[in-house]
C-alpha cells in the first residue's frame, strides 16, 4: 500500500494553499461509477461519496480527503483533485479501485444496483495524516461507520462534525451508526433512511429521536422535494429546485453535505440561521450536480452559478 506523497507544498500567500490551511476533513469513498439513466450512460466515471463531497466543499473551503483507490486509478483524476485544491495526502493506493454499477429508471429518486466491487475498500483502514489532525470541521461521508468512528478517535479537537450514512450500514451495523450519531453535531440522511434508523414513518418523530442522541441538528434530504432541517426548537424546509434538465442524481446527497459543511467552515458561523443558509447552498450545489453525469457539472461550476441559483431559492421562498 502507498499514499500520494508528492502533493505540492505551497508557501502561505493569499492566493495559495498550504496543508495547514485545510479547514474541512472528508472521509468517504472514491470510486469508479458506471451509471445508466433514461438520458444516457457513463462507464467507470470518477465518483464516490468523498469525491462528490470534496468537489462540492472546494467551492467554499479547502478540503482534505481520506479514502482509498487502486493502482488502476487514472492520473488525470489525481490532477483534477489537485486542481480543485483538494488535499489528497490521505488518499491510499492499493489493489483495484472500488466500482459501483447502477441505474435509474424514470423515478430518479432511487438508484438500483447492478454490481458492487469493493476491491481495495474491503480492507481499507482510515489513517489520519498528522497534517489533518487539527482540522476542526469534519464530514463523515457515507462509508462504514466503524471507519467514521476511527477517524474521530484520531482527531485532536474537532469543532464540528457532520455525519452521513445509508440503508446498507443501518441494516448491517446499526449499533455503530448510532454510536457515530452520538458524536455528530449534524446528522444528514434521506427520508427513507430516517424512517429505517428510528423505526417510524413520521419524519418529525425520527428527527426528534435523533436530536435526543446528541446532534444539534438533523437534516433529512427528500431528493427533488428539498430538505428538512430540524433543531431543538425550530424546523426549516428548503425547497427543491424545479430542474428542467436532469441527467444523473448520483452524488447529489454527497454534494449537498460537502457544500453544507464547506459553507459553514468558510463563514465559521454555527448559528441556526446560518445552518439554514448552508442547507440552501447545499441544495443549490446538489441541484447543479444533477444536471450532468458524474462530477461533470461540479468540475465547471462557478460561484456565479451558485449565487445566481441561491437568489432564485430566496425568491421561491418569499411570500
Amino acid at each position: 500500500m502507498k499514499k500520494i506523497t508528492n502533493y505540492p507544498k505551497l508557501s502561505i500567500k493569499t492566493n495559495q494553499i498550504s496543508f495547514s490551511m485545510n479547514d474541512v476533513l472528508i472521509i468517504g469513498t472514491v470510486a469508479f461509477d458506471t451509471i445508466e439513466t433514461p438520458f444516457g450512460k457513463v462507464e467507470k466515471a470518477l465518483g464516490g461519496s468523498a469525491a462528490y463531497a470534496s468537489f462540492a466543499a472546494s467551492l467554499f473551503s479547502k478540503p482534505a480527503l481520506i479514502s482509498v483507490v487502486g493502482n488502476d486509478f487514472p492520473k488525470e483524476h489525481i490532477k483534477l483533485m489537485k486542481k480543485k485544491s483538494i488535499n489528497i495526502e490521505g488518499l491510499q493506493i492499493t489493489g483495484k479501485t472500488f466500482h459501483w454499477d447502477g441505474f435509474y429508471e424514470y423515478d430518479m429518486n432511487e438508484a438500483k444496483t447492478r454490481k458492487t466491487e469493493l476491491n481495495s475498500l474491503e480492507h481499507f483502514k482510515a489513517e489520519v495524516p498528522e497534517n489533518y489532525k487539527d482540522i476542526k470541521y469534519i464530514f463523515l461521508a457515507n462509508i462504514d461507520p466503524e471507519q467514521q468512528l476511527g477517524v474521530l478517535r484520531q482527531m485532536s479537537k474537532p469543532k464540528f462534525v457532520v455525519l452521513d450514512t445509508m440503508n446498507f450500514w443501518i441494516n448491517s451495523k446499526k449499533k455503530s451508526v448510532i454510536d457515530a450519531v452520538k458524536k455528530a453535531d449534524v446528522l444528514l440522511l434521506n427520508d427513507a433512511e430516517a424512517r429505517q434508523l428510528f423505526g417510524t414513518a413520521n419524519l418529525v418523530n425520527a428527527a426528534n429521536q435523533a436530536l435526543r442522541l446528541g446532534p444539534k441538528a438533523v437534516i433529512i434530504k427528500k431528493g427533488e422535494h428539498g430538505a428538512l432541517l430540524f433543531t431543538k426548537n425550530k424546523h426549516f424546509n428548503a425547497p427543491g429546485y424545479p430542474l428542467e434538465n436532469i441527467k444523473d442524481p448520483t452524488g447529489c446527497g454527497d454534494s449537498f453535505g460537502g457544500a453544507f459543511i464547506g459553507y459553514l467552515a468558510k463563514t465559521k458561523d454555527l448559528s441556526e440561521s446560518n445552518f439554514r443558509k448552508a442547507v440552501v447552498y447545499g441544495s443549490v450545489v446538489a441541484s447543479h450536480n444533477a444536471e450532468d453525469f458524474g462530477l461533470n457539472r461540479l468540475k465547471r461550476l462557478t460561484m456565479n452559478d451558485i449565487e445566481k441559483r441561491y437568489r432564485e431559492f430566496q425568491d421561491i421562498r418569499e411570500f
